[in-house]
């Protein structure tokens, strides 16, 4: 018995005028993408609605970290600490996510310079302040941690303003999140004094920081958003396109309805092609030839084991910004924006990545049309994203692992950097304990010579399951502002 199909009505359909046939594909099947916009544009209405919601309940706090004088600690302490932070990660589930409208909570780490005065800052969710302060004191027990009031209100917030002008910027990766920055690592030298081997990169900054006159600020700022295991697939993905092999699609439903869609297309135009009798019944068979590691280039065998290395730590979404704000009468753009400028390149790998400003979207610089009304929206928005610490405004975040930001952020090392206008905690003393013997004493007929006649015990010997206490800070230049984020 043989089945016949007409498909004349198919036929009939394909061979209408173009202005019919679009008319009439637009009204049976122009709907479906119209459907689709309007519930993705529901679905970000609600999100946002729920978020608002849900943030507006959360809490808060602004620590003010100062480091004890002489430390000798190198960035892989701060890499440390951060790697504890990532603790803070929340695997939400659908109903925490899309009804109660639940979010990763974000970290800001923060380098704030007021006419000169420079302070460590890490502003928490009010529910991690245990974590933030356990993963200091962890790595710096002698630290000293204040809670703080935001220095951020002693700027105007709109602009243009009369008596403050501001510059501030974004600063992006200027290749993808695959490939890594230079890291501390590539500061060590083998040669010269044990404690002089690692060149801080942090000198420039603190430098920069600390020559600011009366007048000046400036903000520099991490927002840390903490992510979870699955980020090294983009690290896989980059060095497969470097290998020459098949990138495989994503998981997620997106990507499935994308991969499906345009796998129906294109059976359903070989259709019509092999119905019309416009190409061949056969298909050639794609071939995926990879490269090997042997064959590869030496830039791109570096790249592909830079991209390794970074993959194998923790990772954690970021966004950097920049905001140098002060008296028009006094500010200098050009020593506190190049300044910064030069400290970040520091960390360009050019066969690798590096972190450039963002001229095209978030920087307070414009050309062509309506520039003082574009560059004012730019300065409100980059204050404003600031002052909120918000891992939303502006640039979409890129991805950094613990290495990377242990290098970009970290207290300075201070037999290298020579800053004293660094915020610092005192040294702190303790007294030797009442049962040591401190003075002559008889024991079983015998004088006994005293164990210690005069000298200090420093409390590095002792200790202590108690964080230390804050205690009055002492500044080596001169009396800080008052509007400092000092206690």
């Amino acid at each position: 018995m043989n089945i016949v199909i007409d498909l004349t009505t198919i036929s009939e359909f394909f061979s209408q005028p173009f202005h019919i046939f679009m008319w009439r594909m637009f009204y049976t099947f122009g709907w479906i993408p119209i459907s689709i916009a309007l519930l993705w544009g529901f679905k970000e209405v609600w999100l946002f609605y729920r978020k608002t919601q849900w943030g507006d309940t959360h809490n808060f706090t602004l620590l003010a970290i100062d480091i004890p004088r002489g430390n000798e600690q190198s960035p892989k302490a701060v890499e440390n600490m951060f790697a504890y932070l990532a603790g803070a990660h929340a695997t939400l589930n659908l109903i925490e996510k899309y009804w109660e409208g639940r979010y990763q909570l974000a970290f800001s780490l923060e380098i704030v310079s007021i006419e000169g005065y420079t302070q460590f800052l890490i502003r928490t969710p009010a529910q991690s302040r245990d974590l933030v302060e356990s993963a200091i004191y962890a790595q710096y027990p002698d630290a000293e941690i204040t809670e703080v009031s935001d220095y951020t209100d002693s700027v105007p917030s709109t602009y243009p303003d009369d008596e403050y002008d501001v510059w501030g910027a974004e600063f992006i990766q200027k290749e993808p999140s695959a490939y890594p920055i230079k890291t501390y690592e590539d500061f060590e030298h083998q040669m010269g004094d044990p404690k002089v081997t690692y060149r801080d990169s942090m000198a420039a900054l603190m430098d920069l920081t600390s020559s600011l006159k009366r007048g000046e600020q400036l903000w520099y700022q991490i927002i840390l958003v903490p992510i979870g295991f699955d980020w090294p697939e983009i690290g896989e993905k980059e060095i497969s396109k470097i290998l020459g092999e098949k990138v495989k699609s994503g998981d997620n439903l997106s990507d499935k309805f994308s991969d499906f869609f345009l796998k129906s297309l294109e059976n359903f135009s070989e259709f019509i092609y092999k119905l019309w009798g416009d190409i061949d019944d056969k298909k050639e068979e794609e071939k995926d030839e990879p490269l090997k590691m042997m064959n590869l280039k030496p830039r791109e065998k570096k790249q592909v084991e830079a991209i390794q290395n970074k993959v194998s730590k923790i990772g954690f979404e970021f966004k950097i910004r920049l905001v140098y704000s002060a008296k028009k009468d006094v500010m200098n753009k050009p020593k506190a924006v190049n300044g910064f400028v030069g400290y970040m390149k520091q960390f360009a790998s050019m066969d690798l990545n590096n972190l450039k400003p963002d001229m095209d979207i978030t920087a307070t610089s414009t050309s062509y049309f309506f520039k003082e009304k574009r560059l004012n929206r730019r300065k409100n928005n980059i204050v404003r994203g600031y002052k909120k610490r918000s891992p939303t405004i502006g640039r979409i975040k890129g991805i950094f692992n613990i290495e990377e930001l242990a290098t970009i952020w970290h207290f300075p090392f201070e037999p290298v950097v020579k800053a004293p206008m660094i915020q610092k905690a005192s040294r702190r003393k303790a007294e030797p304990p009442m049962s040591l013997p401190t003075g002559a004493e008889i024991e079983g007929g015998e004088l006994k010579e005293p164990i210690f006649e005069g000298e200090e015990f420093e409390d590095k010997d002792v200790t202590t399951t108690s964080p230390p206490q804050k205690e009055q800070k002492i500044h080596e230049v001169g009396a800080p502002p008052d509007n400092l984020p000092f206690a």
